[in-house]
């Protein structure tokens, strides 16, 4: 099911798919360079090649074990504490160096996955980048939802627990403003808050592959049309939209996925690097994450279904959101290859808002590997770190 955006995935083999469809290669993520080749001859070639194979023959029935070892893989390892908690959500700080004066709060996606993929392994870690390079790195962590979470809306999301989290984050860092990076769905969430709450201490804004004009949002978009799916008649039935419920959905943007990860899998299994990041994202790929229900039904409606938020339509607790409200440094980020958060669909806040500082980067990816793994850290993080470093001081 829809959340905005695919999981985030860092380092994800060729074809493995994250709860929100997306894919990332590792053998780009994580492989080691190929062996040198021969300079002897044609004859010489065809022997190295030969001896080359048959020692990744060998190597694949070494790993083989590893691909079923019953014990997880050790993710999330950059050290942090917790700041604040409220319900399922949570507030975490990343230390660092801190070479910058405003800090940074990270909001992902609610919903669908779990936000480790941001920080998955060391050395293909967004948020590992992001706090050696010295900026003062929070988490908005929304937490894993469970019946009990079915009537928590998307108003109390955007209108109470994003400003909690952005003053409890000003109270921990001891800084008067902050800046934002929304990636997916939490991107036209906290464009929704500075809309809302146009005077929020917020210093810069930075939206990754999330959608904000839901008329070109693609195929979730026609499948989430008010002819062919009734929200309303889904929530009232079951009160969340379940985990394997979620699952589906997003296996079904790419059927064959499963089938690629799989072959990918057997090609690569001689590397050891690129088993140990399979072994990491196959893990996250299979944690999915209930929606509550009565956020999903506000969300498929006013933002799926009506597309509300672009035509300036969108009120939440009473209060008019207004995209226009948001004046702030505004970096917008979308992927080439992203079929779950279209760069159409993203781009269009570039012209929404009244900042004068803008600026719009379309880079090589999908919505996964946009932001995760070896690719990501050559395109992405640096320019997201380099865009945001002069605008911190």
């Amino acid at each position: 099911m829809p959340a905005g955006g695919s999981r985030p995935g860092a380092g994800a083999p060729p074809g493995a798919a994250g709860p929100e469809g997306g894919s990332v290669s590792t053998e780009t993520a994580f492989a080691r360079p190929g062996a040198p080749a021969s300079d002897g001859g044609p004859a010489a070639d065809s022997v190295a090649r030969w001896r080359e194979e048959l020692d990744r023959a060998l190597r694949r029935l070494q790993n083989l074990p590893r691909v079923v070892d019953p014990v997880e893989p050790r993710v999330g390892q950059t050290p942090r504490e917790e700041i604040y908690k409220k319900n399922k959500s949570r507030l975490y700080r990343y230390r660092s160096a801190r070479t910058y004066r405003v800090p940074l709060l990270f909001v992902p996606n609610l919903g669908i996955s779990r936000p480790y993929i941001f920080d998955l392994l060391p050395g293909a870690s967004f948020i590992e980048h992001m706090t050696r390079q010295g900026f003062d790195f929070y988490l908005l962590d929304w937490g894993v939802f469970g019946p009990e979470d079915n009537d928590l809306t998307l108003e109390a999301c955007v209108t109470r627990i994003l400003p909690r989290m952005v003053q409890k984050t000003l109270e921990s860092s001891g800084a008067g403003e902050l800046s934002i990076l929304g990636y997916c769905m939490g991107a036209p969430l906290s464009a929704a808050f500075l809309g809302a709450f146009p005077d929020a201490p917020v210093r810069n804004f930075i939206d990754m592959a999330g959608p904000i004009d839901f008329s070109k949002i693609g195929l979730f978009g026609l499948w989430l049309d008010r002819k062919y799916f009734d929200v309303d008649r889904l929530v009232d039935t079951l009160g969340a939209v379940p985990a394997d419920m979620v699952r589906v959905g997003f296996k079904l943007l790419k059927p064959t996925m499963d089938l690629s990860t799989g072959l990918n899998l057997w090609w690569n299994l001689w590397n050891e690097q690129y088993v140990e990041g399979f072994r990491a994202l196959n893990r996250w790929a299979n944690e999915y994450v209930a929606f509550p229900g009565e956020f999903f039904r506000q969300w498929v409606r006013d933002f799926y279904q009506d597309n509300r938020l672009i035509r300036g339509t969108l009120v939440l607790d009473g209060r008019p959101v207004d995209l226009r409200a948001i004046r702030c440094p505004l970096l917008v980020i979308g992927a080439r290859e992203d079929y779950i958060a279209p760069p159409a669909s993203v781009r269009a806040l570039v012209d929404a808002v009244s900042s004068r500082d803008k600026e719009y980067l379309e880079l090589p990816g999908g919505h996964i590997s946009l932001i995760a793994g070896r690719g990501a850290a050559r395109h992405c993080w640096p320019r997201v770190s380099g865009w945001l470093a002069p605008r911190s001081t």
